[in-house]
C-alpha cells in the first residue's frame, strides 16, 4: 500500500489513449472539471446527510419522553437533562414503533452518506469536513442520553466513594441510599463497578457539582476528548504521509460512533485519546531519531586516553563501579521523554478503560527491534503504573474493577453468540466463550509477531482490537471506535474496510427496527433456552 493511502480505495482517473488534438484536449479538461465538480457536490451532500441525520434523531429524542431515551419517561423528564433543545419538535410522532423506524431510516441514510463522504474525501474541502465534525459534536453534546447510556452509572459510583462512603469495588449500588438522585438515573445496580481506577477517580471531581452538572460536565469532557483524539489522528497522519482531511472522516463522522457513543456518553473517548496520543509521542520520537542519524557526525574512531599513573593502584571494584555508572548515565541521555510520555499513556488508557490494555503488548513487540525506545516506553509504562496503582490502592484498597462479572454476560447478536446458534447450542456456551478466548489469544500474539517482524505497530494493533471485538461475548456498538483511529492511520486497506463492514454488523444488529426484521426471519436469539438464560442473567444486574 502507497504512503498516501486513502481510507477507501479511489478510482483512478480513466487514461486518455491515442492522439488527442486540440479541441479534444480543451473537451477532456471540460469533463475531467466537471467530474470533479461532481464529486466535490457529492461529497458536500453526504456531509449534509450526516449533519442532518444527527440533527434529527437530537431533536426527536430531546423532544419528550419516549423509547430513544431510555433515562426518560412518562412522569420523569427533568429540563436540566432535556436541555436548551428540548421540546422543540411538539409535532412529532408519539407512536414507538413509528419512532424505531425513524431513528433506524436515519441511521442507515447517516450511514450511507459516510461511506459517500469516505469515498469521495479527497475532493472535500478541510473547513467542510472540520464545521461537519464540530457540528456533530455540538448536536450530541446538546442531546439528551441516547440508548445504551453509561452516563449516570460513572455519576452513581462516584457518589458512592463521596457521598456514602461506599467503596464502588466492594459495594454494589443496590446497597447505597435509594434516595440518592443519581440512583434511580443509573441502571447497573447489582453490578460492582467494572470501570477503570483513573477514571472512577476522575469521577469523585465531579461529584461537588451535583447530579444536573455532573452530567453535564462529564458530556462536555468526553466530547473534548473526542475532538482532542480527532486532532491527535490529523497530526499522525501528516507525519504518516497519510491523507489527514480522510483519517478524520474515517473516525469523526462515523454514524455508530456519533449515536451510540457520543449520544451515549461513554468514557472510551478518553481511553482512546490517550492511545493515540502515545502512537503521536512515538511517531514524533521516531522522526526526531532519525533526524538526528541523518545530521550527527559520524565518530572518526573512539580515542582511548593512556591511563593516569596511579591507575594500577584504583581497585578493580572502583573501575567497574564508574564504568556501570557510566552506562547508565549514557543509557539514560539516549531515553527520549516522547517515549516515556507514550509508555504513560497507555497504561492511563488501560486504567481508564480495561480493553485499552489491548495494545499495549502489540506496541511493545514492534519496539524490540529498537532497545533503546523500548526501554524508554517500559520506563514511562512504569513510572505511570506506579502512579496509578498508588492512587487506586489509596482511594479503592486492593480492590480492582470488576470484569469478571461483565465478561460473562451475553449479548444476542454478539458473534460468539450467533456462532453458537448456528451450530444448534442455542447461543453461547461456556465452551464456546472459552474457544473465543483462545482465539483472541491466538490472534494478540499473531498481532505481536507482525509488530515485530516489521517494527511497526499500528496496524497490528487495529488487528488485535478487531479481534477483541469479534470475540467479545458482551458486544456494543460503539467500540468499533476502538478500531477506527488505528485504521484511519494504517497503511492497511483490509483493515479500513473491516472498520466499516464492522460498522455496518453493527447497525444491523443495534438499530432498533432490526426486531422487525428479526421476526420477519424467524431469528429469536433471546428465546432460545440458553438465550433466557443469558437475559436473566442481565436483568439480575439491573435490578
Amino acid at each position: 500500500m502507497s504512503g498516501d493511502a486513502r481510507t477507501l480505495p479511489l478510482r483512478d482517473a480513466p487514461a486518455v489513449r491515442g492522439r488527442v488534438g486540440r479541441g479534444g484536449a480543451l473537451l477532456a479538461r471540460a469533463g475531467a472539471i466537471t467530474r470533479a465538480e461532481r464529486e466535490t457536490w457529492l461529497g458536500a451532500v453526504a456531509l449534509g446527510l450526516i449533519v442532518v441525520g444527527s440533527a434529527f434523531i437530537v431533536l426527536a429524542a430531546t423532544n419528550r419522553p419516549s423509547v430513544l431515551a431510555p433515562t426518560t419517561h412518562a412522569n420523569y423528564f427533568p429540563r436540566w437533562m432535556a436541555g436548551p433543545l428540548g421540546g422543540l419538535w411538539p409535532s412529532l410522532t408519539r407512536n414507538s414503533t413509528t419512532l424505531k423506524y425513524l431513528f433506524s431510516g436515519a441511521l442507515v441514510a447517516m450511514y450511507a452518506g459516510y461511506v459517500l463522504a469516505l469515498y469521495y474525501a479527497r475532493q472535500l474541502r478541510a473547513r467542510w469536513v472540520i464545521g461537519a465534525i464540530v457540528a456533530v459534536h455540538a448536536l450530541f453534546l446538546l442531546s439528551v442520553p441516547l440508548a445504551l447510556t453509561d452516563i449516570f452509572n460513572y455519576v452513581n459510583y462516584g457518589r458512592m466513594e463521596v457521598v456514602h462512603h461506599l467503596n464502588p469495588y466492594t459495594t454494589i449500588p443496590i446497597l447505597e441510599p435509594h434516595g440518592d438522585p443519581s440512583y434511580d438515573l443509573s441502571n447497573w445496580h447489582q453490578l460492582l463497578s467494572p470501570y477503570g481506577p483513573l477514571f472512577t477517580l476522575l469521577t469523585f471531581a465531579f461529584v461537588p457539582l451535583g447530579v444536573a452538572a455532573s452530567f453535564w460536565a462529564l458530556k462536555g469532557l468526553l466530547a473534548l476528548a473526542s475532538l482532542g483524539t480527532l486532532y491527535l489522528i490529523w497530526r499522525c497522519a501528516e507525519l504518516l504521509g497519510r491523507d489527514p482531511l480522510a483519517a478524520i472522516v474515517l473516525v469523526g463522522l462515523n454514524p455508530v460512533v456519533l449515536v451510540w457513543g457520543l449520544g451515549g456518553d461513554h468514557n472510551d473517548f478518553l481511553m482512546l485519546f490517550f492511545i493515540v496520543l502515545a502512537l503521536l509521542l512515538l511517531l514524533l520520537s521516531a522522526r526526531a531519531r532519525q533526524d538526528a542519524a541523518r545530521t550527527a557526525p559520524r565518530a572518526a574512531g573512539a580515542v582511548h586516553l593512556p591511563p593516569a599513573q596511579g591507575g594500577r593502584e584504583a581497585s578493580v571494584a572502583r573501575e567497574a563501579r564508574s564504568a556501570l555508572g557510566t552506562a547508565i548515565r549514557r543509557r539514560l541521555a539516549e531515553l527520549d521523554s516522547r517515549e516515556i510520555g507514550a509508555g504513560a499513556a497507555l497504561v492511563t488508557a488501560a486504567a481508564i478503560k480495561a480493553s485499552g490494555a489491548v495494545v499495549i503488548p502489540v506496541v511493545l513487540a514492534s519496539l524490540i527491534k529498537a532497545p533503546r525506545r523500548l526501554l524508554g516506553v517500559a520506563l514511562g509504562m512504569a513510572l505511570a503504573g506506579v502512579v496509578a496503582g498508588c492512587a487506586s490502592l489509596a482511594a479503592f484498597g486492593l480492590h480492582v474493577p470488576d470484569l469478571t462479572t461483565q465478561s460473562r454476560l451475553v449479548t444476542n447478536l454478539s458473534i460468539p453468540n450467533i456462532v453458537g446458534l448456528m451450530v444448534g447450542a442455542g447461543g453461547e456456551t461456556s465452551t464456546l466463550h472459552v474457544l473465543f478466548s483462545a482465539a483472541l489469544g491466538a490472534a494478540l500474539v499473531a498481532c505481536c509477531l507482525s509488530a515485530w517482524r516489521r517494527g511497526e505497530a499500528i496496524a497490528a494493533c487495529g488487528w488485535a482490537s478487531v479481534a477483541l471485538l469479534a470475540t467479545l461475548s458482551w458486544a456494543l456498538p460503539w467500540y468499533v471506535l476502538w478500531v477506527l483511529p488505528l485504521a484511519a492511520l494504517s497503511a492497511s486497506r483490509r483493515l479500513r474496510i473491516a472498520s466499516l463492514v464492522l460498522g455496518v454488523y453493527l447497525i444491523i444488529a443495534w438499530a432498533p427496527a432490526s426486531g422487525q426484521l428479526w421476526n420477519a426471519i424467524g431469528l429469536h436469539p433471546e428465546k432460545t433456552p440458553l438465550g433466557r438464560l443469558h437475559q436473566r442473567s442481565v436483568k439480575e444486574l439491573l435490578n
